[in-house]
């Protein structure tokens, strides 16, 4: 059957922009964030984290290597179900929805910043610009 749809992931064309399988736009509002917003806000919310865990530890501390990916966990998963995103997402204009709509709750940002958190997830894509971390957790970054 020459006109077959595809039957397997492995069989599907990539996405011709960003989000397209998602039926998300191409460019402008609601369409998927791209990479230079995403890493920009990535620095903004490490960088928050280094100075809120300043507070509490030291620099030179072996503690302070442990006590900043606890903060930057910490104020993902608060501030994605109650703001729509990091402080970073939102100084760039980008929002964290659930695929399937509604709120995002809070499993979700628990499950996206535990395997952020473990970086290798973050950096394998698809065609759709998705993180192996947003697409365990069936959320997608877009611009708002």
């Amino acid at each position: 059957m020459p006109d077959a749809k595809p039957q397997t992931f492995g069989d599907l064309e990539p996405s011709r922009w960003p989000g397209e399988r998602l039926g998300l736009p191409a460019e402008g509002r609601g369409s998927v964030a791209r990479p230079g917003r995403r890493i920009a806000a990535l620095l903004v919310d490490w960088a928050s984290a280094m100075l809120i865990s300043l507070l509490f530890t030291p620099y030179e501390s072996a503690a302070y290597t442990w006590v900043t990916p606890l903060v930057f966990a910490v104020l993902q998963i608060v501030f994605i179900p109650t703001i729509g995103g990091s402080l970073g997402h939102r100084l760039l204009g980008m929002r964290v929805i659930p695929l399937e709509g509604g709120w995002i709750g809070v499993r979700r940002p628990v499950v996206r910043t535990a395997l952020l958190l473990i970086v290798i997830p973050a950096l394998v894509w698809d065609s759709d610009q998705r993180g192996f971390h947003d697409k365990v957790a069936g959320t997608v970054l877009i611009r708002y």
